[in-house]
């Protein structure tokens, strides 16, 4: 009854999860209106989101909702808040955060036996060079074409981490306190 007429294909899913074809304002809009609908106490929903939003700060790609659903968890917060928080990270600003944890953490005084030059980076060889060496149960080879890059990302990850909850709590906090009040609603707990 609710299904549309002409099925959308795989390509065009995707293209509208890379590039919205409702615009971005109308798509930032919906998720605010999402997270400030959700029920719960507004320090349950805020502290929710801000646990996804600062997961996505770490180099664990893949493990980011079970981690921020862990971390909801454990403070007991909103676990689907913390679900949409994770969209924070996305492809978009990946490459944003993971060059900003990597040389915070070289500027935090990580040591490393091999520092990797930008052409290194750029043409991809250490990822080849992971690639082969995890297919081959080369740990060795993993730990020195990994550790350089994972190591200075979990050190610059835990102060991004702490600075980024307490942003997106505080954020999220007063637009839902804003949303509740302008709808008559700041009595919700």
């Amino acid at each position: 009854m609710f299904q549309r007429k002409n099925k959308k294909k795989v390509f065009e899913i995707i293209l509208n999860i890379i590039w919205p074809t409702i615009g971005w304002k109308r798509l930032l809009r919906y998720w605010v209106i999402r997270i400030t609908r959700l029920p719960g106490s507004v320090y349950s929903i805020s502290a929710g989101f801000a646990c996804g939003a600062a997961i996505s700060f770490t180099p664990f790609v893949g493990l980011h909702f079970i981690l921020g659903a862990l971390f909801a968890w454990c403070i007991r917060s909103n676990i689907v808040a913390s679900a949409i928080g994770t969209a924070v990270g996305n492809p978009w600003t990946f490459p944003f955060i993971w060059t900003w944890t990597h040389n915070l953490g070289l500027w935090m005084g990580f040591k490393t036996t091999k520092l990797l030059d930008n052409e290194e980076l750029i043409s991809m060889k250490v990822f080849d060079k992971a690639y082969d060496a995890t297919l081959n149960f080369d740990f060795i080879l993993i730990g020195e074409t990994i550790w350089p890059i994972i190591g200075p990302m979990l050190l610059g990850c835990i102060p991004t981490v702490i600075f980024m909850w307490f942003l997106f709590y505080f954020l999220i906090k007063a637009l839902i306190n804003y949303y509740r009040h302008s709808i008559g609603q700041s009595n919700i707990h």
